[in-house]
């Protein structure tokens, strides 16, 4: 067994680990920190496989954005944590064959070639000066332009979706309509009241006197 390989089983190790903490943890800040591991053992093995675009773009957009976002909104939320757990062990009996099936495809996948069984040819020799970023480019560009301009469009709509279902309308609360503060003029912010000023000498009653005295003269 070569260094290589020894780095490849122990990224996958500490990835498969990692993810069983993800989902084990009682702490939702944990984790979420597991999981930030989970996609740093991931950007790991695609460096093994000469994929450094897509492992910095994991680092980049999973790990610097988006976790970073998850554990902001974990760690201002008051989260209940049993109230959560509280349907783990009914989905238990379909979720456990499905993660069997997942894992002897990912054996098949990995151990395959080994023992005849390849689903599919190997990767061919990477010449020098080869870009997987260029490649990647060409062939989603160009190949798979319609699917990529597809996948942006639904995107996209789960972005207004979200925003919509979000924005309701709530009693009680105070807000401010942008359209009525730009339209807003002069004349109908501002009244001049005209006030009848008082002969000099006069002197405005105290509060506490009554209506039938007199002013006080000078």
């Amino acid at each position: 067994m070569n260094f290589q390989a020894v780095v490849f089983f122990t990224f996958a190790a500490v990835l498969v680990l990692s993810a069983l903490r993800v989902i084990t943890a009682r702490n939702p800040v944990h984790a979420a920190l597991f999981l930030v591991l989970s996609f740093a053992s991931a950007a790991g093995l695609w460096l093994l496989l000469h994929a450094e675009f897509l492992a910095i773009t994991l680092i980049l957009v999973y790990v610097g954005a988006v976790m970073v976002l998850f554990l902001f909104v974990i760690m201002m939320l008051d989260i209940n944590v049993d109230r959560l757990r509280e349907g783990f062990w009914n989905i238990l009996p379909v979720a456990l064959p499905v993660a069997v099936l997942l894992l002897g495809v990912m054996g098949a996948t990995l151990m395959g070639p080994y023992f005849g069984l390849s689903l599919r040819p190997p990767p061919p020799e990477v010449a020098e000066g080869y870009s997987n970023t260029r490649a990647i480019g060409m062939v989603l560009y160009t190949e798979y332009l319609y699917p990529f301009e597809l996948a942006a469009v639904i995107l996209l709509v789960a972005i207004v979706a979200a925003i919509a279902l979000t924005l309701r309308a709530r009693k009680n609360t105070r807000s401010i309509d942008p359209a009525v503060q730009v339209a807003a003029t002069r004349e109908g912010r501002v009244r001049l009241v005209s006030m009848r000023s008082e002969p000099k000498g006069v002197s405005a009653p105290p509060p506490d006197a009554g209506q039938d005295e007199p002013p006080q003269q000078k």
